[in-house]
C-alpha cells in the first residue's frame, strides 16, 4: 500500500471513528508501526490545516480527532444549536471545574473551595462520564479521589488538562 493509500484510509478511519483515533489503534487496523500510524495522521492534519476548509484533525486526549474548524462555530450552531455540556446545571459545571483544575481531590476539597456541598453534583459528572474516581486518598476515612475523564478531554477538545485555559487572577 502506498502512503497516499494509507493515508486515504486513515481519513477514512477519522470519520467513522466516534472517538480519537490513536496512533496504535491506526497502526494494528493498518499492520503498520505506531510510528508511520502517527506520521500519516501528522501528515493528514497539515494538510486539513493548510487547505483551510470546514475541517480540521485535531490532537484531542490519546489520539487524533476529525472536528468542523472553530472558524465556522456560528454555522455549526445554528444547525445544532449552542454549544454547553446539555443538562448540566450551573452547580455541576462549577463542581467540572474544580475537578479540572484540581483533581484529583476530594469531595470534601471541592465542597471547601465552591462552600456547599457537591456530592449531587459529582454524582451528575459520574454518571455523565466525566469524571471518574481515581483511587483514594491517604489518611482517616480514605476519602474517594476525583478526576476528569477522555470523555471529559474530547467533549472540549483536549489533549490533556494541561491545554485548560488559565485560570484568571483574583479580583479584589
Amino acid at each position: 500500500m502506498t502512503f497516499d493509500e494509507a493515508k486515504a484510509i486513515v481519513e477514512a478511519l477519522l470519520l467513522a471513528s466516534p472517538t480519537p483515533l490513536s496512533p496504535q489503534r491506526a497502526a494494528e487496523i493498518l499492520e503498520i508501526t505506531e510510528g508511520q500510524a502517527r506520521e500519516l495522521l501528522q501528515s493528514l492534519q497539515r494538510e486539513y490545516r493548510a487547505k483551510e476548509g470546514g475541517l480540521e484533525i485535531q490532537a484531542v486526549a490519546s489520539g487524533f480527532q476529525l472536528v468542523t474548524d472553530p472558524r465556522w462555530a456560528l454555522y455549526v450552531e445554528k444547525l445544532l444549536g449552542p454549544p454547553g455540556v446539555s443538562g448540566l446545571s450551573h452547580a455541576a459545571l462549577e463542581t467540572l471545574a474544580v475537578v479540572a483544575y484540581r483533581g484529583p481531590i476530594t469531595r470534601a476539597e471541592v465542597e471547601a473551595i465552591r462552600g456547599v456541598r457537591s456530592e449531587r453534583a459529582l454524582a451528575t459528572l459520574l454518571e455523565r462520564k466525566l469524571v471518574r474516581e481515581a483511587g483514594r486518598r491517604e489518611g482517616p476515612g480514605r476519602p474517594i479521589l476525583y478526576a476528569t475523564t477522555e470523555d471529559f478531554l474530547r467533549y472540549f477538545g483536549l489533549r490533556s488538562r494541561d491545554d485548560l485555559p488559565p485560570l484568571p487572577e483574583k479580583v479584589p
